[in-house]
């Protein structure tokens, strides 16, 4: 059995904030030891409590007269699923893709200028999310200033500025930001990966990087035993789930699934595929995607998703 410090530690390749987005069961944060972080958590902590009746204990509450931070918080329960820790451990040690992997380290060095003091990911990049999702967001591919230098998908770059808004709005994230690993944020019904882990040149995988990395997205529809719904950003997203359904011989050919932006097809295997534009910079700033457009598309995946625990419990 693990010691407690042993607990606190990094289990695997994600830090404390997102070990609770695999965690199995209920979290109390880590340790906090500047006052500016403690608050940090202290508010964490009560957004939390209000977002989830998962969470039962959030450790010790401030005055409502005369608040004072505490010290610190314990960490307690901080298992990992079990598949999802080996899962993401074998996701960032890849080197299948000699490109990529020399792609993601160059950038890495190079660094953009507005971010020369960021220490860069310069990995694959694992999912993130509620292990008991069951919405899942498929995206293209980690961006190379944004998912590449923090680790973790959307989060530093202008697609996530737009995405987590509205994953906010709809309840499936905490908080309305994504800007770093440990910024506290937390998924409640939701998973977000990608067809591909490594930022592509240009922006464009090769269909063979697709191909390597498909072994990693299927380990994720099978572990991910609640999901129900997958909400595809974009073509080539789309064109990922359709080719593990292939694979699996649920479906037999691609033709009847037709990409564009709201559409919505019922799987054989039970599970439903709704399709949008990818929210990309060349999308939004064209209004080719709105914020209204996004918003749909998730309250959507919302509505399956309880329609389908509805049914399960009766």
């Amino acid at each position: 059995m693990l010691s407690r410090n042993a607990l606190c530690r990094d289990l695997s390749v994600k830090t404390i904030e997102e070990q609770r987005q695999t965690a199995e069961g209920d979290f109390i944060p880590t340790k906090v030891t500047s006052p500016g972080r403690v608050w940090q958590a202290l508010l964490i902590a009560r957004s939390w409590q209000r977002h989830t009746s998962r969470v039962r204990c959030l450790g010790r509450r401030a005055s409502t007269t005369a608040p004072a931070p505490p010290t610190h918080y314990n960490c307690m329960r901080m298992a990992l699923l079990n598949w999802l820790k080996v899962l993401n451990a074998e996701v960032v040690a890849c080197t299948r893709c000699p490109r990529l992997v020399e792609y993601r380290e160059h950038i890495a060095r190079e660094k953009r200028r507005a971010y020369r003091d960021h220490e860069y990911w310069g990995k694959p990049v694992p999912g993130f999310g509620d292990p008991h999702a069951r919405v899942l967001v498929l995206g293209l591919a980690p961006g190379a200033h944004g998912s590449n230098r923090t680790g973790r998908p959307f989060t530093g770059d202008a697609s996530g500025n737009f995405m987590y808004p509205v994953l906010h709005e709809t309840g499936f994230a905490l908080l309305p930001t994504a800007i770093s690993r440990d910024d506290g944020q937390v998924l409640t019904g939701l998973y977000i990966t990608a067809a591909a882990r490594c930022a592509p040149p240009d922006n464009k995988p090769l269909p063979e990087e697709l191909a390597n990395c498909a072994p990693f997205l299927e380990r994720e529809f099978e572990g991910l035993k609640d999901l129900r719904v997958i909400v595809a950003l974009g073509r080539i997203a789309f064109e990922a789930y359709l080719n593990y359904m292939m694979q699996k011989k649920t479906i037999t050919r691609k033709r009847e699934y037709e990409f564009r932006h709201g559409a919505e097809y019922p799987m054989p295997d039970g599970r439903v595929l709704l399709a949008t534009y990818h929210p990309s910079n060349q999308n939004t700033q064209t209004g080719k995607l709105t914020k209204d457009m996004f918003q749909k598309i998730f309250r959507r995946a919302r509505e399956l998703a309880e329609e389908s625990a509805e049914r399960i419990s009766r």
